[in-house]
């Protein structure tokens, strides 16, 4: 059973800062994984970019963000297998291929790059970002870390520290109808049935997880 807490985000933030410092202290120069898990909408994203300035600002370059979200299907390959209205779930992600890349960057002593996700064009893009060879902490973040089927079984064992995001299921509801609504390429109709038919129970099926983290994180946040 994972360890709960429940703290603002700045709180969270201060927490897995000194935590991520210890653990880089410990860890005598081997490269050290941190999962930020949590269903979609529950503000993990922004949480990992944030834990990562904070670790750059205290020791430069020992950070680097690592998200899980490159590694979509791209949209075409999606569509091809009919399966748009299911983008986003499981199935719909390259889970090998992100775990052989995980696999890779944590032992790697040079330069790698990665692919990203546009919410702008809903897909991805190649090589969106760069791990330094110096960087001592990839903080990785998305929904399937700790999954148990499939590919995603291979993750959890390459995360040195997992924390689990909570947010309660109404106010993720509430986060994703603003950000589909955001970049105005669906209507407010197509955005609320995905997010029924598609998000909501992706939502369910990561919370299943948190157990399998070392920490639960339950947000006190607003929309």
């Amino acid at each position: 059973m994972a360890d709960t807490t429940r703290l603002t985000p700045q709180a969270a933030l201060a927490h897995l800062v000194a935590h991520g410092l210890q653990m880089e202290s410990d860890a005598k120069g081997r490269r050290i994984a941190i999962g930020l898990a949590g269903g979609p909408g529950t503000g993990k994203s922004t949480l990992a970019v944030e834990l990562v300035a904070m670790l750059n600002a205290a020791r430069p370059g020992s950070a680097a963000y690592v998200p899980m979200d490159g590694f979509h299907m791209k949209h075409a390959k999606i569509e091809a297998m009919g399966q748009t209205d299911y983008k986003g779930a499981p199935h719909t992600f390259e889970g090998a291929e992100f775990f052989n890349f995980l696999s890779r960057l944590k032992a790697a002593q040079g330069a790698v790059s990665g692919p990203g996700y546009s919410r702008k064009i809903e897909d991805t893009v190649d090589d969106a970002f760069t791990v330094d060879g110096d960087v001592r902490i990839l903080v990785v973040e998305g929904n399937y870390l700790l999954q148990t089927d499939g590919p995603w079984a291979g993750i959890r064992p390459l995360l040195d520290y997992a924390v689990f995001i909570h947010v309660p299921r109404e106010l993720v509801r509430a986060r994703l109808m603003k950000r589909h609504g955001e970049e105005g390429l669906f209507s407010e109709d197509r955005n609320r049935a995905h997010i029924e038919r598609n998000d909501l129970p992706n939502y369910d099926r990561v919370e299943a997880s948190r157990d399998r983290a070392d920490l639960v994180i339950e947000i006190e946040t607003v929309v």
